[in-house]
């Protein structure tokens, strides 16, 4: 059997959700279990929390930087989000899909519509908080916001939950275990579509 039958195609996959519904945290989880999944790191302007780590995060640019970087149509999405500026680099998709390599994009509602809009093809999963109330606790907890922060977190999180109808799947993360193993029956799932096979695939059971 050829390397050429058996070698994959990379899949985008695409993950959003309100603030501290728990997606980095499941996406960490995914990197564990699929060593062979990139994540694409971000460009954003919003300054670093304590525990986020240069180029393994984001990409931590100021403002010159990431407008130079849409003057020069380098970002495939970018939008501002809690009055921040978050962008995907076009050369990031790219490499990987050239190398053949799955990767993770952990991104909102805004920059996933763009996406969908341009026609870059990925599939889209929403993660949910089981609750509210549990969301609002969980950013308390978190203690990197004022509350008048995670309160508008909040405000804006049931606007992006609107946006859950066009993803391809939706995942109530009231558990982590169980969402882990859910995001990783997705994933396995996927690679098992007709449209993900590499070509020629079929071809050794047809010779």
């Amino acid at each position: 059997m050829s390397k050429e039958i058996i070698k994959k195609k990379g899949i985008l996959f695409i993950i959003s959700a309100p603030s501290g519904a728990g997606k980095t945290s499941l996406t960490r989880e995914l990197l564990d279990i699929f060593p062979d999944i990139r994540q694409s790191i971000s460009f954003t302007t919003r300054k670093p929390r304590p525990g986020d780590i240069e180029g393994k995060d984001y990409f931590f640019i100021d403002n010159n930087q990431f407008n130079k970087m849409i003057s020069d149509s380098e970002f495939a999405e970018w939008a501002e989000v809690h009055g921040n500026f978050y962008g995907t680099a076009i050369k990031t998709l790219e490499e990987s899909r050239k190398a053949g390599n799955d990767i993770i994009l952990d991104i909102d509602c805004q920059g996933a519509r763009i996406l969908k809009d341009k026609g870059i093809r990925g599939v889209n999963i929403f993660i949910l908080p089981p609750s509210w109330d549990e969301l609002r606790k969980r950013l308390v907890d978190r203690g990197t916001d004022s509350i008048e922060v995670i309160e508008k977190r909040i405000k804006n999180g049931v606007n992006e939950v609107k946006e859950a109808i066009w993803y391809d799947y939706v995942i109530i993360n009231d558990n982590m275990d169980k969402a882990v193993e859910t995001l990783k029956a997705i994933i396995i799932a996927e690679h098992q579509r007709y449209e993900n096979l590499s070509e020629g695939f079929l071809k050794q059971f047809l010779d």
